[in-house]
């Protein structure tokens, strides 16, 4: 699952997932801190500390490990952040290095109980809580996996909608492709718009398939004449299918597959040029079909 939809608004899963994982783990690790105060004073006449303390500390972490996971993310990719240092700040591209956040969150939380023997137990409990939270729900919701192509067929805009379907899997058979979910209606979309069909002029080892959600062919030509885009491999999805079929539940999304079909990255919501860019390079660094 990519996003979930919240009354009118979609939001991205993993990040959700994560706040909710970050508040239960800091609830559970102030609630065993004040078990443990309240022992200590029970045993003890001087004064104990504040089981919040606890809790913040497993915050902190949090916090923590998601600096160190935008900044190994903007190291890895510095040639295309630097090259456009407004993006560094624009969160919305989703460029994180998981791996490098939990690792420095992680030591921070340690070298913290280090410090603090009598939380050691609380931040224990409250790491683990993380992490149960987190991988758990992401394993229910399949966050983390990487389905292949849909086999949904789609109709081309060229024919007016009356012509034959086609599988999107014929469609992107040994191929790598980059399929983005749109409608004219979605000011996201409009707004990266010109972004992804100027990449797909560029790119020459990859395609870009544009499949429309819900709208009628009239509608959709109307708005790309009037914003005067040439986008090539314009398709439609009547009944939106394809949102469902992917885990999405809004505007816009952008997947990326493998010449075999199998999703190698995805991103809800609007991309900038560096995003686009770093995901392409992790995209062509799939072998192609031979």
């Amino acid at each position: 699952m990519i996003s979930i939809s919240l009354g009118p608004v979609a939001l991205p899963v993993a990040p959700l997932l994560l706040l909710a994982a970050a508040w239960v783990g800091s609830w559970v690790a102030q609630r065993v801190e004040a078990q443990r105060s309240t022992a200590a004073a029970a045993s003890a006449p001087t004064p104990t500390p504040d089981p919040a303390r606890a809790g913040h500390a497993l915050i902190q972490s949090v916090g923590i490990g998601l600096l160190a996971a935008r900044l190994a993310y903007l190291v890895a990719n510095a040639d295309l952040y630097l090259a456009q240092p407004a993006a560094i700040l624009d969160l919305r591209d989703g460029g994180w290095q998981p791996a490098a956040g939990w690792l420095v969150g992680g030591a921070w939380l340690a070298g913290r109980a280090w410090l603090a023997p009598p939380l050691r137990r609380a931040l224990g409990a409250g790491a683990l809580t993380v992490a149960l939270v987190n991988f758990g729900a992401r394993g229910l919701l399949g966050v983390a996996e990487a389905p292949q192509l849909p086999d949904l067929p789609v109709l081309a805009l060229d024919g007016g909608g009356a012509a034959a379907p086609r599988s999107l899997q014929e469609l992107a058979r040994g191929r790598r492709v980059v399929v983005n979910l749109w409608a004219s209606w979605c000011g996201p979309c409009r707004q990266e718009m010109p972004l992804l069909a100027a990449a797909q002029k560029r790119e020459r080892d990859v395609t870009f398939l544009f499949i429309d959600q819900g709208e009628p062919p009239a509608a959709v030509r109307a708005y790309l004449n009037a914003q005067g885009l040439r986008l090539g491999e314009v398709w439609l999805d009547p009944a939106a299918r394809l949102g469902a079929a992917v885990g999405s539940r809004g505007l816009p999304t952008t997947l990326f597959y493998d010449a075999d079909g199998r999703l190698v990255n995805s991103h809800f919501g609007v991309l900038n040029a560096a995003a686009l860019e770093a995901k392409l390079r992790l995209l062509r660094g799939r072998p192609a079909a031979p």
